[in-house]
Protein backbone atom coordinates (compact mmCIF):
# COMPACT_ATOMS: atom_id res chain seq x y z
CA UNK A 1 0.00 0.00 0.00
CA UNK A 2 1.41 3.50 -0.92
CA UNK A 3 1.36 6.33 1.35
CA UNK A 4 0.49 9.59 0.03
CA UNK A 5 3.27 11.89 0.16
CA UNK A 6 2.63 13.88 3.35
CA UNK A 7 0.86 12.72 6.72
CA UNK A 8 0.84 15.42 9.70
CA UNK A 9 -0.15 13.19 13.02
CA UNK A 10 -2.12 10.97 10.55
CA UNK A 11 -3.91 13.78 8.66
CA UNK A 12 -2.44 15.25 4.89
CA UNK A 13 -1.01 18.43 5.39
CA UNK A 14 0.86 20.44 2.47
CA UNK A 15 4.54 21.41 2.76
CA UNK A 16 3.89 25.39 3.13
CA UNK A 17 1.88 23.88 6.56
CA UNK A 18 4.57 21.52 7.87
CA UNK A 19 7.16 24.30 7.19
CA UNK A 20 5.13 26.83 9.87
CA UNK A 21 5.89 24.44 12.75
CA UNK A 22 7.43 25.68 15.33
CA UNK A 23 9.20 24.56 18.63
CA UNK A 24 5.59 24.70 20.17
CA UNK A 25 4.17 23.26 17.40
CA UNK A 26 6.31 19.83 16.46
CA UNK A 27 6.69 18.75 12.53
CA UNK A 28 4.67 16.32 11.06
CA UNK A 29 5.58 12.71 11.34
CA UNK A 30 5.94 11.62 8.29
CA UNK A 31 6.89 14.25 5.34
CA UNK A 32 8.07 12.73 1.93
CA UNK A 33 10.95 15.45 0.72
CA UNK A 34 11.20 16.54 -2.79
CA UNK A 35 12.36 14.62 -4.58
CA UNK A 36 11.61 11.45 -2.79
CA UNK A 37 9.37 8.58 -3.91
CA UNK A 38 6.47 7.65 -1.86
CA UNK A 39 7.00 5.59 1.40
CA UNK A 40 5.61 1.92 1.16
CA UNK A 41 3.98 0.21 4.10
CA UNK A 42 2.20 -3.55 3.90
CA UNK A 43 -0.61 -4.17 3.79
CA UNK A 44 -0.75 -5.65 6.95
CA UNK A 45 0.90 -2.81 8.97
CA UNK A 46 -0.45 0.81 7.63
CA UNK A 47 0.54 3.92 8.75
CA UNK A 48 -1.20 4.96 12.00
CA UNK A 49 -0.50 7.79 15.08
CA UNK A 50 -0.95 4.90 17.22
CA UNK A 51 1.37 2.30 15.93
CA UNK A 52 3.68 4.97 15.45
CA UNK A 53 3.66 5.82 19.43
CA UNK A 54 3.82 2.35 20.45
CA UNK A 55 6.73 1.60 17.92
CA UNK A 56 8.44 4.92 19.41
CA UNK A 57 8.02 3.71 22.73
CA UNK A 58 9.35 0.28 22.79
CA UNK A 59 12.12 1.67 20.49
CA UNK A 60 13.42 3.34 23.29
CA UNK A 61 12.71 1.05 26.51
CA UNK A 62 15.49 -1.44 27.56
CA UNK A 63 12.54 -3.87 28.31
CA UNK A 64 13.43 -5.33 25.30
CA UNK A 65 16.47 -6.86 25.95
CA UNK A 66 17.26 -9.86 28.38
CA UNK A 67 18.14 -7.64 31.41
CA UNK A 68 16.25 -4.47 30.72
CA UNK A 69 19.84 -3.21 30.08
CA UNK A 70 19.48 -1.35 26.49
CA UNK A 71 17.06 -0.51 24.04
CA UNK A 72 17.40 0.02 20.28
CA UNK A 73 17.92 3.41 20.91
CA UNK A 74 21.69 2.53 22.60
CA UNK A 75 22.90 1.70 19.88
CA UNK A 76 20.93 4.12 17.07
CA UNK A 77 21.02 7.66 19.10
CA UNK A 78 19.41 10.52 17.05
CA UNK A 79 21.65 13.05 17.47
CA UNK A 80 24.26 10.60 15.45
CA UNK A 81 21.67 10.09 12.76
CA UNK A 82 20.15 6.87 14.64
CA UNK A 83 24.28 5.19 14.82
CA UNK A 84 26.09 5.60 17.71
CA UNK A 85 30.00 6.42 18.31
CA UNK A 86 31.60 2.63 19.09
CA UNK A 87 33.47 0.98 16.33
CA UNK A 88 30.96 -1.64 17.62
CA UNK A 89 28.21 -1.40 20.12
CA UNK A 90 27.98 -3.63 23.40
CA UNK A 91 24.99 -5.48 23.87
CA UNK A 92 23.69 -6.96 27.27
CA UNK A 93 26.62 -7.86 30.14
CA UNK A 94 28.62 -5.47 27.98
CA UNK A 95 29.18 -8.00 25.36
CA UNK A 96 30.65 -6.59 22.23
CA UNK A 97 28.80 -6.62 18.82
CA UNK A 98 30.35 -8.06 15.77
CA UNK A 99 29.57 -4.80 12.98
CA UNK A 100 29.52 -1.41 13.14
CA UNK A 101 25.87 0.17 14.16
CA UNK A 102 24.40 1.92 10.69
CA UNK A 103 22.28 4.57 10.49
CA UNK A 104 18.33 4.37 10.98
CA UNK A 105 18.44 7.52 8.24
CA UNK A 106 15.69 6.76 5.30
CA UNK A 107 15.67 2.65 6.50
CA UNK A 108 11.69 2.57 5.42
CA UNK A 109 13.57 2.50 1.64
CA UNK A 110 16.31 -0.22 2.04
CA UNK A 111 14.18 -2.81 0.20
CA UNK A 112 17.12 -5.61 2.39
CA UNK A 113 18.75 -5.14 5.64
CA UNK A 114 21.84 -6.22 7.15
CA UNK A 115 25.26 -6.18 5.66
CA UNK A 116 24.66 -9.00 3.62
CA UNK A 117 21.03 -8.54 2.71
CA UNK A 118 19.21 -11.58 4.48
CA UNK A 119 16.24 -9.88 6.09
CA UNK A 120 13.43 -9.26 3.66
CA UNK A 121 11.91 -6.59 6.01
CA UNK A 122 12.16 -4.04 8.53
CA UNK A 123 9.37 -6.05 10.47
CA UNK A 124 11.24 -9.08 10.44
CA UNK A 125 14.78 -7.01 10.99
CA UNK A 126 13.31 -5.84 14.62
CA UNK A 127 13.40 -9.65 15.43
CA UNK A 128 17.82 -9.81 14.68
CA UNK A 129 19.06 -7.38 17.45
CA UNK A 130 16.37 -9.30 20.18
CA UNK A 131 17.34 -12.80 19.60
CA UNK A 132 21.28 -12.01 19.41
CA UNK A 133 23.16 -13.29 22.04
CA UNK A 134 25.64 -10.27 21.60
CA UNK A 135 22.90 -7.75 21.62
CA UNK A 136 19.67 -8.04 23.79
CA UNK A 137 20.08 -11.68 24.38
CA UNK A 138 16.50 -12.37 24.87
CA UNK A 139 12.87 -13.94 23.21
CA UNK A 140 10.18 -11.75 21.58
CA UNK A 141 7.62 -14.06 23.13
CA UNK A 142 9.33 -13.40 26.75
CA UNK A 143 9.05 -9.56 25.76
CA UNK A 144 5.04 -10.08 24.62
CA UNK A 145 4.73 -11.17 28.37
CA UNK A 146 6.72 -8.57 29.64
CA UNK A 147 4.61 -5.97 28.10
CA UNK A 148 1.65 -7.45 29.05
CA UNK A 149 2.33 -6.99 32.90
CA UNK A 150 2.45 -3.09 31.80
CA UNK A 151 -1.50 -1.61 31.41
CA UNK A 152 0.11 1.45 29.23
CA UNK A 153 1.68 -0.98 26.63
CA UNK A 154 -1.41 -3.47 26.41
CA UNK A 155 -3.62 -0.11 25.95
CA UNK A 156 -1.23 1.26 23.66
CA UNK A 157 -1.22 -1.99 21.89
CA UNK A 158 -5.21 -2.36 21.59
CA UNK A 159 -5.49 0.73 20.55
CA UNK A 160 -3.11 0.44 17.79
CA UNK A 161 -3.79 -2.99 16.40
CA UNK A 162 -6.66 -4.13 17.99
CA UNK A 163 -4.97 -6.94 20.06
CA UNK A 164 -2.74 -7.37 23.29
CA UNK A 165 1.20 -6.94 22.89
CA UNK A 166 2.81 -9.60 21.04
CA UNK A 167 5.30 -10.38 18.83
CA UNK A 168 2.85 -9.23 16.02
CA UNK A 169 2.40 -5.85 17.55
CA UNK A 170 5.81 -5.21 18.65
CA UNK A 171 7.74 -5.64 15.34
CA UNK A 172 5.06 -4.02 13.54
CA UNK A 173 5.24 -1.15 15.37
CA UNK A 174 9.12 -0.89 16.07
CA UNK A 175 9.01 -0.73 11.82
CA UNK A 176 6.57 1.89 11.52
CA UNK A 177 8.54 4.11 14.11
CA UNK A 178 11.84 3.46 11.82
CA UNK A 179 10.09 4.41 8.11
CA UNK A 180 8.86 7.82 10.08
CA UNK A 181 13.01 8.60 10.24
CA UNK A 182 12.98 10.23 6.83
CA UNK A 183 16.28 12.45 6.02
CA UNK A 184 16.10 14.92 3.16
CA UNK A 185 16.72 18.14 3.79
CA UNK A 186 20.55 18.61 4.16
CA UNK A 187 22.14 21.81 1.93
CA UNK A 188 22.73 18.99 -1.11
CA UNK A 189 18.78 18.27 -1.20
CA UNK A 190 18.24 22.09 -0.98
CA UNK A 191 20.16 22.75 -3.86
CA UNK A 192 20.03 19.50 -6.07
CA UNK A 193 16.39 18.34 -5.56
CA UNK A 194 14.62 21.99 -3.95
CA UNK A 195 16.65 24.20 -6.28
CA UNK A 196 17.80 26.79 -4.60
CA UNK A 197 21.16 27.39 -6.04
CA UNK A 198 22.86 29.09 -2.90
CA UNK A 199 22.61 26.10 -0.42
CA UNK A 200 25.88 24.87 -1.45
CA UNK A 201 29.63 27.02 -1.28
CA UNK A 202 32.47 26.64 -4.19
CA UNK A 203 33.82 24.15 -1.96
CA UNK A 204 31.38 22.13 -2.07
CA UNK A 205 30.09 22.29 -5.41
CA UNK A 206 33.74 21.42 -6.40
CA UNK A 207 33.79 18.80 -4.12
CA UNK A 208 30.04 17.57 -5.94
CA UNK A 209 32.03 17.39 -8.92
CA UNK A 210 34.33 15.56 -7.83
CA UNK A 211 32.40 12.90 -6.20
CA UNK A 212 30.25 12.50 -9.17
CA UNK A 213 33.50 12.83 -11.05
CA UNK A 214 34.16 9.14 -13.46
CA UNK A 215 37.78 9.66 -12.14
CA UNK A 216 36.53 9.40 -8.27
CA UNK A 217 33.32 7.12 -9.41
CA UNK A 218 31.70 7.53 -5.70
CA UNK A 219 28.00 7.89 -7.09
CA UNK A 220 28.56 5.24 -8.82
CA UNK A 221 27.63 3.27 -5.33
CA UNK A 222 26.37 5.52 -3.18
CA UNK A 223 23.26 6.51 -6.04
CA UNK A 224 20.07 8.12 -6.39
CA UNK A 225 18.06 10.02 -3.85
CA UNK A 226 19.57 8.13 -0.84
CA UNK A 227 23.37 8.09 -1.44
CA UNK A 228 23.59 4.17 -1.70
CA UNK A 229 22.32 1.51 -4.92
CA UNK A 230 21.93 -1.33 -2.17
CA UNK A 231 24.09 -3.19 -3.98
CA UNK A 232 26.79 -5.62 -2.47
CA UNK A 233 30.81 -4.66 -2.64
CA UNK A 234 33.92 -4.95 -1.46
CA UNK A 235 36.40 -2.05 -1.11
CA UNK A 236 39.64 -3.33 -0.55
CA UNK A 237 39.44 -2.91 3.07
CA UNK A 238 41.93 -5.87 4.13
CA UNK A 239 43.67 -8.58 2.21
CA UNK A 240 41.58 -11.30 4.77
CA UNK A 241 38.28 -10.45 6.74
CA UNK A 242 37.27 -11.96 9.93
CA UNK A 243 33.66 -11.12 8.98
CA UNK A 244 32.78 -12.97 5.98
CA UNK A 245 30.20 -10.52 4.98
CA UNK A 246 27.44 -11.77 1.89
CA UNK A 247 29.03 -15.43 2.09
CA UNK A 248 27.56 -15.98 5.32
CA UNK A 249 23.84 -15.86 3.52
CA UNK A 250 24.83 -17.12 0.63
CA UNK A 251 27.97 -19.88 1.31
CA UNK A 252 29.40 -18.78 -2.27
CA UNK A 253 33.30 -17.59 -2.25
CA UNK A 254 31.99 -14.82 -4.96
CA UNK A 255 30.53 -13.06 -1.66
CA UNK A 256 32.96 -13.73 0.92
CA UNK A 257 33.67 -10.04 2.67
CA UNK A 258 30.61 -8.36 0.05
CA UNK A 259 28.80 -5.94 2.17
CA UNK A 260 25.74 -3.67 1.77
CA UNK A 261 26.97 -0.42 0.38
CA UNK A 262 25.77 2.04 3.29
CA UNK A 263 24.05 5.60 2.50
CA UNK A 264 26.19 8.50 3.02
CA UNK A 265 23.49 10.60 3.97
CA UNK A 266 24.48 12.26 7.51
CA UNK A 267 27.90 10.91 7.03
CA UNK A 268 29.41 13.77 9.25
CA UNK A 269 27.92 11.84 11.97
CA UNK A 270 27.79 8.48 11.86
CA UNK A 271 30.99 7.69 12.44
CA UNK A 272 33.25 5.54 13.05
CA UNK A 273 33.08 4.20 9.06
CA UNK A 274 33.26 0.73 7.82
CA UNK A 275 31.38 -2.29 8.53
CA UNK A 276 33.34 -2.89 11.78
CA UNK A 277 33.99 0.57 12.43
CA UNK A 278 37.67 0.53 11.64
CA UNK A 279 38.38 3.91 10.37
CA UNK A 280 37.38 7.23 12.72
CA UNK A 281 37.07 10.04 10.28
CA UNK A 282 35.76 10.70 6.76
CA UNK A 283 39.70 11.83 6.44
CA UNK A 284 40.83 8.76 6.84
CA UNK A 285 38.23 6.96 4.74
CA UNK A 286 39.08 9.74 1.55
CA UNK A 287 42.70 8.58 1.99
CA UNK A 288 41.46 4.48 1.86
CA UNK A 289 39.85 4.87 -1.45
CA UNK A 290 42.61 7.36 -2.68
CA UNK A 291 45.01 4.22 -2.14
CA UNK A 292 42.81 1.71 -3.89
CA UNK A 293 42.60 -0.64 -1.07
CA UNK A 294 44.39 -3.55 -0.30
CA UNK A 295 44.35 -6.33 -2.93
CA UNK A 296 41.30 -8.71 -2.46
CA UNK A 297 39.91 -11.40 -5.02
CA UNK A 298 36.30 -9.55 -4.99
CA UNK A 299 37.40 -6.18 -4.62
CA UNK A 300 34.71 -4.05 -6.92
CA UNK A 301 36.74 -3.33 -10.23
CA UNK A 302 35.53 0.37 -9.02
CA UNK A 303 37.81 0.61 -6.41
CA UNK A 304 41.11 1.55 -8.53
CA UNK A 305 42.51 4.42 -6.37
CA UNK A 306 43.13 8.14 -7.64
CA UNK A 307 45.15 11.20 -6.56
CA UNK A 308 43.97 14.58 -5.23
CA UNK A 309 45.64 17.42 -3.71
CA UNK A 310 45.08 18.89 -0.28
CA UNK A 311 42.23 21.48 -1.66
CA UNK A 312 40.59 18.79 -3.19
CA UNK A 313 40.19 16.72 -0.47
CA UNK A 314 38.88 19.24 1.71
CA UNK A 315 36.37 20.27 -1.26
CA UNK A 316 35.26 16.32 -1.07
CA UNK A 317 34.94 16.62 2.50
CA UNK A 318 32.90 19.73 2.32
CA UNK A 319 30.45 18.22 -0.21
CA UNK A 320 30.35 14.59 1.81
CA UNK A 321 29.29 17.15 5.35
CA UNK A 322 26.43 19.01 2.69
CA UNK A 323 24.82 16.07 2.99
CA UNK A 324 24.29 16.62 6.88
CA UNK A 325 20.51 16.90 7.56
CA UNK A 326 20.57 19.16 11.02
CA UNK A 327 16.52 18.70 10.69
CA UNK A 328 16.49 15.18 10.81
CA UNK A 329 18.93 15.30 13.74
CA UNK A 330 17.02 17.74 15.71
CA UNK A 331 13.48 16.77 14.93
CA UNK A 332 11.82 16.36 18.48
CA UNK A 333 9.82 13.60 16.43
CA UNK A 334 12.79 11.41 16.50
CA UNK A 335 13.76 11.67 20.63
CA UNK A 336 12.85 9.68 23.39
Amino acid sequence: MLLGLVFCLGLSCTKEESDENTSNNPPPLLVIPEGFPSMEFPEDNPFTVASYELGKKLFFDPILSRDSSISCGSCHLPGKAFSDEFSVSLGVDGTAGTRNSPSLANVGYHPYFMREGGVPTLEMQVLVPIQEHNEFDFNIVLIAERLNQHPEYVEMSLEAYDRSPDPFTITRSIANFQRTLISGNSAYDQFALQGNTAALNVSEKRGMDLFFSDELACGSCHADFNFTDYSFGNNGLYVAYLDEGRRLLTGLESDRALFKVPSLRNVEFTGPYMHDGSMASLQEVILHYESGGEDHPNKSELIQGFELDETERADLLAFLNSLTDTEFITNPNHSQ
